[in-house]
Order: C-alpha cells, then structure tokens, then sequence
C-alpha cells in the first residue's frame, strides 16, 4: 500500500465533504449531541470545503491523502483559532477514512502537516481532542502529542471539550517521518 500526500485542490471539494461527513458522524457518535448531527449535513461540509479551498494566499495547508488514487484521509494546519495555542500552529482537522485507519494515513498527515507548518515558521503545532475521543487520543500520545490543557471550542453547532494536544518541537515531530523512511 502507497500513500501520496498532496495539496488539495478546489476539485476536492466534494469528495473531503464526504469523508468529513460520514467519518464525523462515525467518530462522533454519543458524544456530540443530537443537534450537533441534524445541522451538520453533507450539503453544509460540501459549502464549507468550497470556501475553505477557494480561498487564494491564506495562512493555511490543505493537505489530502490518497491510497490507490482512493481519497483515504484530509488534513488542515494554520494560524491558531484559541488563545490556548499561544504561538503554536493549530492543526484544525485531520481526518481518516475508516477503510483506512491503522494504516499509517494518519501518521503521514501529522507528519506532513507539521514539516510544513515548520516551513512557515511555527516552531510548535498543537490540536484539540473532544473528550472521549480515546482512539484520537492514543494516536496522538503515540506520536509524541503532550496534554497541555483543555478548551471549550465554541464550534458553530456545538461547544464542545477538548484536550489540547501539542509537539513543541517540530523538527522532532518531522524526524519521525525520516525515520520511518530510512
């Protein structure tokens, strides 16, 4: 199994919708309230992505892998959107398909994510966690991810709890993918 990481492209749109939508809903499940499920549609991810990757110049990194030509996961880095992260990077999404979980996708993403949140500059990136997410947690503690607090994320349909999760160092972070490599 080969996994590619590229940039996303606006033609991405519909297929990150989807992912997004179904692999939420999977992840999410008793723990977002009900409400949470009825507003977020695959019509609103679809409108979201649009935006997100029609916009030109931004300070963010739009990254998408893919097995066999197969979308198998997202993720988005950029400036932080909670004081929590002080001068960090916020990685704000990182999403894999389930077809593809514990097949490195996701490892691959952080990896990438961080070598090019180093690229402009941030020497630490850090992520939110909604409490109770424990699969989300161990992967990030495997990767080296320290507990640094906990936030409430306004989120425009749900506050959510989260753990903030960071890697201070990011040139450590991105050794990992040369290791791996060597």
């Amino acid at each position: 199994m080969t996994i590619s990481i590229r940039w996303a492209q606006k033609t991405d749109a519909p297929p990150i919708a989807r992912l997004h939508f179904h692999t939420w809903r999977e992840t999410y499940q008793g723990l977002a309230p009900q409400a949470a499920f009825d507003a977020v549609t695959e019509e609103v991810r679809l409108a979201r992505w649009q935006g997100l990757l029609a916009r030109e110049g931004c300070e963010q990194t739009i990254l998408i892998a893919e097995v066999d030509g197969q979308l198998a996961g997202f993720g988005m880095a950029g400036s932080a959107s909670h004081e929590i992260f002080q001068s960090r990077a916020e990685i704000k999404f990182l999403y894999v398909g389930t077809a593809f979980k514990r097949r490195g996708v996701g490892r691959e993403l952080l990896l990438h994510l961080g070598r090019h949140m180093m690229k402009a500059g941030y020497s630490g990136v850090g992520l939110g966690v909604v409490v109770g997410n424990n699969p989300a947690i161990a992967f990030y503690e495997g990767m080296g991810g320290t507990r640094a607090g906990n936030y409430t994320d306004p989120g425009p349909v749900w506050r959510s709890e989260n753990h903030l999760y960071v890697w201070d160092d990011l040139p450590v972070l991105v050794a990992q993918e040369a290791k791996r490599s060597s």
